[in-house]
């Protein structure tokens, strides 16, 4: 017997991957959708494999048949997105959708679009619950186009009921954009120092994988309307995630803290990196699905740089990581970090 049919739209990602694991183990019968239509090679025969792109006219429909239990969406990202789903609402029985955090607006109306002008990066209560602001709807940004999914969705009602899930920074194996490359590649190169600004006090809250597809996975079973947080069990200091990865990897590393913002260029500039901590309340998470986190962020490490390695292996790392590479900021310009510690000896 099982709980029904679970449809995954965007499972060949990161999260998606952990989230069809997730509802099988809890008795799901899922079909994995992707552009590519790519099965993982840990997932067990059972699950149904499609290619679907939903830009295409009437592909998901095509794609859902007769309809779905639960749909879970792990790549919707505006209002033209929330509104294709809600077209459906008469095939689909709920929907789990993946949001983001970077939709919170500060008592300024600062956020991350506004982060790189001058005084520009958010300060939000620690930690930032569901209820806190967040910046309007709109077709202009990654977080104006979330907050229009939402929007959307949340209207949608009994018709509908959809669970969205603000995630924090995305981590684990399958990571298009790795933030812990920054400290694993220094591991590799044999490079034992390292900068970092704000005296390595930074926290921008993670979000592991598994721990997502476990939100996923209690979401599915208990259908609502609603906006949750996903995030880990704690938000780690840069400093700390430095000194986790170096354990894993088993090295030593010199941690130069800098007060205050990077001296120079990128010079104590990791993908963490800010001047005020962002962290996120899982309480409502925890009070109206009963979630628990699954894994620890230092818990989820070895994974993770086993991956990292592996894939980076005989490549450069814009190569490697070309979702990195895209913001065009070298992490690894060593001579820059020289010739900074070298003017201060």
């Amino acid at each position: 017997m099982t709980k029904g049919n679970a449809f995954v739209l965007g499972a060949s990602g990161q999260v998606g991957r952990a989230s069809v694991r997730a509802l099988l183990a809890d008795g799901w019968e899922v079909t994995a959708a992707s552009r590519g239509g790519v099965r993982d090679e840990g997932w067990p025969e059972g699950i149904r494999s499609v290619r679907l792109d939903r830009t295409e006219e009437g592909a998901l429909a095509a794609g859902l048949g007769d309809g779905c239990d639960v749909l879970v969406d792990i790549v919707a990202f505006d209002g033209g997105h929330g509104r294709q789903l809600t077209g459906l609402a008469d095939r689909i029985g709920s929907a789990v959708v993946v949001s983001s955090g970077a939709v919170y607006e500060d008592e300024r109306g600062r956020s991350f679009d506004t982060q790189d002008e001058p005084d520009g990066f958010p300060a939000f209560p620690v930690p930032v619950a569901e209820d806190w602001r967040t910046v309007a709807p709109g077709d202009g940004t990654y977080s104006t186009r979330k907050v229009a999914l939402e929007r959307e969705l949340l209207a949608a009602g009994d018709a509908l009921p959809t669970t969205l899930l603000r995630a924090g920074a995305i981590h684990g194996p399958y990571c298009p954009g790795p933030r812990e490359l920054w400290f694993v590649k220094r591991a590799l190169d044999g490079r034992r120092v390292r900068p970092l600004a704000y005296d390595g006090r930074s926290r921008f809250h993670p979000a592991h994988v598994d721990n997502l597809a476990e939100l996923v996975r209690l979401a599915a079973a208990n259908p609502g309307s609603r906006v949750l947080n996903g995030a880990d069990p704690e938000a780690l200091t840069v400093a700390e995630i430095g000194a986790a990865i170096d354990a894993v990897m088993g090295v030593e590393s010199e941690t130069v803290l800098i007060e205050g913002a990077p001296p120079e260029g990128i010079v104590g500039l990791t993908p963490w990196t800010a001047p005020h901590p962002m962290v996120y309340d899982m309480a409502a998470a925890e009070r109206e699905l009963g979630y628990r986190p699954v894994v620890s962020y230092a818990g989820s490490l070895p994974e993770t740089v086993a991956w990292l390695t592996g894939h980076l292996a005989g490549r450069d790392w814009r190569e490697a990581f070309p979702n990195l590479a895209k913001y065009g900021v070298d992490f690894f310009d060593y001579a820059a970090e020289d010739a900074w510690l070298a003017s201060r000896a």
